[in-house]
């Protein structure tokens, strides 16, 4: 999730992309939102897009090693008025827009999980795999305005892993209202102690695997993080996205072995196509 290096990256790309006014401009997005996936134009029915992303990552989290990752972007969505139902990747779900002022969304996702190798320099050994799961995802956005230039954003996650929940305000930049432009996120993250250990805890068996001291954290405050993302139509079919994140641990999760750095951060671009 580099923060100047790719922000800077994304201020030269949008100034190199055409400029062209779009067919797409007069398009209405559930809302305004470049964080908010809507390829539907506007209109009622189905909606394809496909494409991929290339970000530069912490391997996992707590971890000061980074790598280059590949991954799947776009969705298959289907709107009808405010609502939009889709399945994207390792996701499931709906988002609706209530009184002009609401984004309510409920998805199923899948969590990866951490394993041993996800540390090259062995960071890890001894620690084994983290159980995949399932993951339910509920999240709330109240607009203090139509235009959607300031709101508050709530989230909670909740899986065989714990519980996590997720408070901030956010601020979008540009005046379309097709989803393009950009947008920044303050948040604060809580987690409770079944979350906290499953990433940053160790066992007593894991301790005297790993050689690491043994671990057991509370619930409370996990972080404070910011975000970033941009989108642009370059035509009516392509998109390019861009997004930028820092997450800074708490005092508590800094103290766990696991966490090698003070931080988790992340940049990431890649390029949609809209059928």
């Amino acid at each position: 999730m580099k923060k100047f290096t790719g922000l800077l990256l994304v201020t030269l790309l949008h100034g190199f992309l055409p400029q062209t006014v779009l067919a797409q401009d007069d398009k209405t997005a559930l809302v305004p939102l470049p964080s908010v996936d809507d390829f539907t134009r506007g209109n009622d029915g189905w909606a394809f897009a496909l494409g991929a992303g290339i970000e530069y990552e912490t391997a996992y989290e707590g971890s000061d090693e980074f790598g280059i990752e590949i991954q799947p972007a776009g969705a298959v969505q289907w709107r009808s008025g405010n609502d939009i139902f889709y399945f994207a990747g390792e996701a499931l779900g709906w988002r609706g827009l209530r009184a002009d002022t609401w984004l309510l969304e409920a998805l199923i996702g899948f969590d990866e999980g951490r394993e041993e190798n996800d540390s090259n320099d062995g960071r890890l050994d001894g620690l084994g795999d983290n159980e995949e799961g399932f993951e339910l995802v509920l999240q709330a956005r109240r607009a203090f305005g139509n235009d959607w230039r300031y709101w508050l954003v709530s989230r909670l996650v909740t899986g065989d892993n714990g519980n996590l929940a997720l408070f901030g305000v956010g601020r979008r930049f540009g005046d379309k209202t097709d989803g393009s432009g950009s947008e920044i996120n303050l948040v604060a993250v809580f987690h409770d102690s079944k979350y906290a250990n499953t990433g940053f805890g160790i066992t007593a068996e894991q301790s005297l695997a790993s050689g690491l001291a043994e671990t057991n954290l509370s619930g409370g405050l996990r972080s404070i993080g910011i975000d970033y993302n941009y989108r642009h139509n370059i035509n009516e079919n392509w998109q390019i996205f861009a997004e930028a994140l820092y997450e800074h641990f708490s005092s508590d999760v800094r103290n766990s072995p696991i966490a090698r750095g003070n931080y988790e951060a992340e940049v990431g671009i890649g390029f949609i196509y809209i059928f």
